[in-house]
């Protein structure tokens, strides 16, 4: 449901201080389900109403409604999913550009450094706000899955590197996040800010009970959870591979993944290979958040060894519902994790892996505790996340207003600037077009009364 219609300035909150007016921008939102659209959803529900406005901007999808208490405003896009995971939106599309360039932004936040960053900077000077940008994920990674060919490798992350470049503030969710924005060559500076978790702390007992009857679940057999994209960079194949050897020592388990991926296929088939089939459960994608609370209450450990993430949200949503995580040593999801108190770290190997799940450790009575543990000491909500965030964009707006932020100038700055005076000279065309038909049209309801009374 578009509602641009209500996105005008913000309001004033309680005390009388002028709400904020933030316009959100990234690539994946629902449908698309993943990490960053989950945190641009929570954005935007925490900050409308609470700190002022705010308003999604995203690419098109076939036969979406938006039904949401903020607007969604979607621009035209093409259909990359096979090749990125999602849609890709045209960032110089006029008539957009010149639809938000009179909505009253205080914030350009994107969430995104390929697509959407292109569009905030042919937004920043149509609406004269600055832009900030959060890099959520390592995404020369997907780079590298998605682009064959070293030399298109490098000039797509340099593209990526000069549009973060642009931002006039640049967040990272945790301090991995910030030396992987580094490896690539951006060489500015940086704030950390960590996301949140939308779900309440507590276990949703009930609901977990329920996943039982439905599922071959027994009571007195360990069941791992992996939760998130089914992507082999996930650390699927380490997760199997341990497993195996688990099996091989005659160990009882359950294995559940939740999500959906371009390499569930293959994860499944993988797992039938090693013999797991009767172990392993794949449930796919869940979009109902108490359904994910169940799993997440259900389980005994969240096994989570990946080293491409850069903040491991699931690890917080574990910890919500009092389950602890296993985590790759040094990886940025193990931020914070104590080893032994509120997690499990293990080196990245199947057999470190499986070793820490046939240590002492790994009983479960151990692992209920270290879910107390983690539930007590790293939780963090959305909204604490957000108001923090808000409290930054305040800063960011005065240095703005006050002129203390200078843009760096960076290449292809004169494109993404003519791009905004395009869809200014457009959009001023079009209000004219309007003014003259208008003026035409009064013109002749004079005339036609003037004929009525000679006639």
């Amino acid at each position: 449901m578009d509602q641009t219609k209500q996105a005008g300035g913000a309001p004033a909150l309680e005390g009388g201080e002028k709400g904020l007016n933030v316009c959100l921008l990234n690539d994946s939102f629902p449908p698309v389900i993943d990490g960053v659209a989950n945190a641009v959803v929570n954005y935007a529900r925490v900050i409308w109403g609470r700190y002022g406005r705010c308003t999604v901007v995203t690419p098109e999808y076939p036969g979406v409604k938006d039904e949401y208490p903020f607007p969604v405003v979607r621009y035209p896009s093409i259909d990359t999913t096979r090749l990125a995971g999602y849609r890709t939106g045209n960032p110089f599309d006029p008539a957009t550009v010149a639809r938000l360039g009179g909505m009253g932004f205080d914030i350009l936040h994107c969430h995104c450094p390929v697509t959407s960053a292109m569009l905030a900077r042919s937004l920043r000077d149509v609406v004269n706000a600055p832009v900030v940008f959060t890099y959520h994920t390592k995404f020369d990674i997907d780079i590298a899955r998605a682009i064959k060919g070293r030399a298109l490798q490098s000039a797509a992350v340099k593209l990526l590197v000069n549009n973060i470049t642009a931002c006039d503030e640049v967040w990272v969710v945790s301090r991995g996040a910030g030396e992987n924005l580094r490896s690539l060559g951006f060489d500015g500076e940086y704030i950390v800010m960590p996301n949140g978790v939308d779900l309440p702390k507590g276990r949703a007992e009930e609901a977990a009970r329920g996943l039982d009857r439905t599922l071959d679940l027994p009571r007195d057999v360990p069941v791992y959870l992996f939760v998130g994209r089914i992507m082999w960079y996930k650390g699927l194949r380490l997760i199997l591979d341990a497993l195996a050897r688990l099996k091989g020592a005659g160990r009882d388990f359950r294995m559940v993944f939740v999500g959906d991926g371009q390499d569930r296929e293959a994860a499944e088939d993988y797992a039938r290979e090693l013999g797991l089939e009767n172990e392993c459960v794949f449930v796919g994608a869940l979009r109902d958040r108490e359904a994910i609370r169940a799993w997440y209450t259900r389980g005994d450990l969240l096994l989570f060894p990946s080293t491409f993430d850069t903040n491991g949200l699931v690890v917080r949503e574990a910890a919500a519902c009092g389950l602890g995580s296993l985590l790759i040593r040094g990886s940025c999801a193990a931020e914070g994790i104590q080893d032994g108190e509120t997690g499990i770290l293990v080196e990245e190997t199947a057999e470190s892996l499986a070793g820490a799940l046939m240590g002492p450790e790994a009983g479960r009575d151990r692992l209920r505790q270290l879910g107390e543990n983690a539930m007590d000491r790293i939780y963090l909500s959305w909204d604490d996340s957000v108001a923090a965030a808000c409290r930054r964009y305040r800063q960011v707006r005065d240095r703005w207003d006050r002129g203390e932020l200078h843009r760096r100038k960076v290449p292809l700055d004169g494109l993404y600037d003519v791009s905004g005076e395009v869809a200014e000279a457009l959009e001023t065309a079009r209000a004219q077009r309007q003014e003259t038909l208008a003026q035409l049209r009064r013109e002749l309801e004079r005339v036609r009364d003037r004929l009525d009374r000679y006639l």
